[in-house]
């Protein structure tokens, strides 16, 4: 292969990139293959949303705070990066809704706010009897002829109702897609649910007969193990950034380009130029395309397949971080936080109790609140100045919190557009829009949060899977050219 075509470019530097650069040098030079990588982010640092700032003994997250345990990408990316030792799991504690300015416990035994165990539904008093005589009609009615991709929220509610699905469901889930459930594509979100009610008819056995198969230890080793007193959640003594300053500390200095953005890509007899916001063209023979939905078809405009990316919607939200003395906090609450209603008057869309979630995290005699705000239909609260952010969200918490002092200080994060969403078809356009790829520009892939999962595992994943995609077209390349070479 020509020299000047043994570049690899990867655009964008978050998570997704990261891994892919990290996984695709490591083979290069395990295998020792003729290829270069350059890594282009437009930003002056690498990570995306994960943001760690450590302020007077505080470790506080602007964005993601942690990761599923289940999920082993990211820990195999942290061990492989040295930093496997530093995990940490999250303090297990009871959590809560926020309904109607009174905070109720989500009942025991709910998977995403699917009930799986009869007292702590029967018992509880998020659902009225009504509520609850409604959401044990799943455990009758028919499996949907429906099966294909369809709204999130209808299909819930048809099986459990709306009181389910709104006290309880949709606050948990908005944690995670911070959108509208009844826009959101199950295919693309919960796919899940759909087989479960498909192969069980009953959302809530099915969920309670994965549930059993999950957690029943296997040997009696296994049994040992077990401890129930370990969250779900993990992540890192030193914040979320640490591992992202580890995987960049492992890549070679001249392969990482910041301040750089693509202004366009332009396809060529043999691979790809690409045009740089300082005026420099650069050349590739491949690439990974890691950047939000939203910049694609900007790069490349030449290509009316990527269209649907800019009407694909992405919601805006904040992080607001507040530390405080411990005796500032009058009404402890035994828990590590809530999640709101969207019945509740509150802006604050959830509440970490960050000191007693992650106890790393907070100095002995502080206590540290990491509040959410926006979602679809009250976006334009991102856009408030941070001191009238600060104060609606201490409006909020006093609510239910008796907080006498000002924070001894507080860290608000914006992310605008940041969230994708998942609308129904979002699979079935993806798909259609790589197989076009596939045609019009072979060797670019897609990867990252606004295609296949926005979890930071999910991302991993993402770039694991380009890197193979992107080896396999450049063997495909060099057996190519050898052909014509022996012909000539």
């Amino acid at each position: 292969m020509d020299s000047n075509n043994q570049q690899i470019a990867i655009i964008g530097g978050g998570l997704t990139g990261l891994a892919a650069a990290f996984y695709l040098q490591r083979k290069i030079e395990e295998e020792h293959l003729p290829y270069r990588v350059v890594l282009i982010e437009s930003s002056d640092r690498l990570g995306g949303k994960m943001q760690t700032v450590e302020r007077d003994g505080f470790v506080i997250e602007r964005g993601p705070d942690s990761f599923l345990a289940r999920k082993k990408s990211m820990t195999q990316l942290a061990k492989d990066v040295g930093i496997e030792g530093t995990i940490v799991p999250n303090s297990t504690g009871q959590s809560y809704i926020l309904i109607d300015d009174e905070l109720l416990p989500i009942p025991g035994g709910a998977v995403m706010g699917i009930p799986t165990e009869i007292s702590p539904f029967i018992k509880s008093r998020l659902f009225s009897p009504a509520g609850k005589v409604r959401a044990a009609m799943d455990l009758v009615l028919p499996r949907s002829k429906e099966t294909g991709d369809q709204p999130l929220g209808p299909f819930l509610r048809r099986r459990l109702g709306d009181e389910v699905v709104e006290n309880l469901v949709e606050p948990l889930m908005s944690g995670i897609y911070a959108g509208d459930l009844d826009q959101l594509s199950i295919l693309s979100t919960f796919p899940d649910m759909l087989e479960t009610e498909q192969k069980h008819r009953s959302l809530i056995l099915g969920t309670k007969k994965n549930r059993s198969r999950k957690e029943a230890p296997k040997t009696e080793k296994d049994v040992k193990k077990t401890d129930h007193r370990i969250g779900m959640f993990r992540t890192f003594e030193k914040g979320l950034q640490s591992l992202i300053n580890a995987i960049e500390a492992q890549l070679p200095p001249e392969m990482v380009r910041k301040n750089l953005a693509v202004e366009s890509v332009t396809k060529q007899a043999q691979g790809y130029t690409i045009e740089l916001s300082n005026g420099e063209f650069m050349q590739a023979a491949a690439m990974i395309v890691t950047t939000p939905h939203q910049a694609i078809p900007h790069m490349f405009p030449d290509y009316s397949f990527f269209k649907p990316f800019q009407h694909m919607p992405s919601t805006s939200v904040a992080t607001v971080s507040l530390a405080f003395d411990e005796q500032a906090v009058k009404q402890d609450i035994n828990g590590t936080g809530f999640v709101v209603s969207r019945n509740s008057p509150c802006r604050i869309t959830a509440c970490t109790w960050t000191h007693k979630k992650w106890p790393h995290s907070t100095p002995k005699g502080k206590v540290l609140l990491r509040c959410y705000v926006g979602r679809p239909g009250d976006e334009g609260v991102v856009d408030l100045s941070d001191e009238e952010i600060v104060q609606l969200v201490l409006k909020d918490l006093n609510h239910i919190m008796n907080i006498t002092e000002e924070p001894q200080f507080s860290v608000v994060s914006r992310w605008r557009e940041a969230m994708p969403q998942y609308k129904v078809g979002h699979i079935s356009t993806l798909r259609k829009v790589e197989s076009l790829m596939n045609v019009e520009l072979p060797g670019v892939y897609l990867a990252g949060a606004s295609h296949k999962g926005v979890g930071m595992p999910d991302c991993i994943d993402q770039g694991v899977a380009a890197v193979g995609k992107v080896l396999n077209h450049m063997k495909q390349q060099a057996n190519v050219e050898k052909e014509l070479a022996s012909m000539s």
